[in-house]
């Protein structure tokens, strides 16, 4: 399913270029200088789309993916909020993906090409009514889309309470990476780690392996992982880097052959040209106060693959 007609319209408050699906949704591009694009639906917060500056699409959206609100799209960079997976209550990975929400309007000064050239929007989400009757807390999510100059894409998400009383939740920024075949693509920085195995019910294990490559399902959550990973692409000769803060976990899912078939939003081989790996706070809640504030950020970046793997060195974060 195409994405539909777009009408563009120009934000003059911001200078942003906004465009609607078809479903009268809004969404707002970002342009880097050098070509770079990105795409964020205001439909869960969600990035749909992050192009390089030779045009090609580094993110993974199924073609069978519904782009109908509230069902959550399968692809892109959803928003896994307050809930990351089925391990809770509510539905599995929250509500967050599934609402609409709005231009933050406290931040937009802060929206295009600041001092670092980058091309921004800020986003905000506060619950409704419904939401507090699954969820009975009150807060305020900010969410901070940036495209630098170089085309890297960074997320910070901001979860204030704003509650009489603290409040637990998980999250994940549950990112579907565009691959040119799973059985060509390892991640690496996650070696000698604990993990917790979604396929044996959250089963704890140690990664043996000297980088994770792929041959079947997986379904696992690293914990304590580092700050940066990389994921390696050698059909692409391409690499992403992945960079967090505030988020302990890395989680790494692929349905493989025999899940894929039972995704009806999901094409029957689609799992061999898509990887999921998630910054993401998912082994143990985040807790916060009345008044208090969570940050959680994520930058992924696209270098070219070379042999050596000197991309986990590289300090510092968006």
């Amino acid at each position: 399913m195409s994405m539909g007609q777009y009408s563009n319209v120009r934000d003059p408050r911001t200078e942003l270029e906004v465009v609607r699906d078809w479903n009268g949704v809004e969404q707002v591009v970002l342009r880097s200088p050098r070509g770079a694009y990105a795409r964020v639906s205001l439909h869960g917060g969600q990035v749909l789309s992050w192009r390089n500056d030779r045009g090609e699409e580094l993110l993974f959206t199924s073609s069978k993916a519904i782009f109908k609100p509230p069902k959550a799209m399968r692809g892109g960079i959803p928003i896994c909020f307050p809930q990351f997976g089925n391990s809770g209550a509510l539905e599995q990975h929250g509500f967050a993906r599934n609402r609409i929400w709005a231009l933050d309007e406290e931040h937009l000064s802060f929206n295009q090409n600041n001092n670092n050239s980058k091309s921004s929007v800020d986003l905000i989400l506060k619950p409704s009514e419904d939401d507090l009757k699954c969820w009975s807390h009150c807060f305020e999510f900010r969410l901070r889309v940036s495209l630098s100059k170089d085309g890297d894409l960074s997320l910070v998400s901001r979860v204030r309470n704003v509650n009489g009383k603290p409040f637990s939740f998980s999250f994940g920024y549950h990112t579907y990476l565009s691959v040119s075949d799973i059985s060509e693509v390892r991640i690496e920085g996650l070696e000698t780690l604990d993990y917790l195995d979604n396929l044996s019910q959250r089963e704890r294990f140690t990664e043996q392996g000297d980088a994770i490559t792929f041959e079947s399902e997986v379904d696992r959550v690293y914990v304590g992982s580092p700050n940066v990973i990389a994921v390696l692409d050698h059909e692409k000769k391409r690499t992403f880097v992945i960079r967090k803060e505030g988020l302990p976990d890395i989680v790494v899912w692929n349905p493989w052959e025999k899940k894929s078939k039972n995704m009806v939003d999901f094409g029957d081989e689609e799992y061999k040209q898509m990887l999921c790996v998630d910054a993401a706070a998912a082994e143990r809640p985040i807790t916060l106060k009345p008044g208090e504030e969570w940050t959680g950020k994520l930058e992924l970046s696209e270098v070219p693959s070379t042999n050596c793997s000197g991309h986990l060195d590289q300090p510092g974060i968006i």
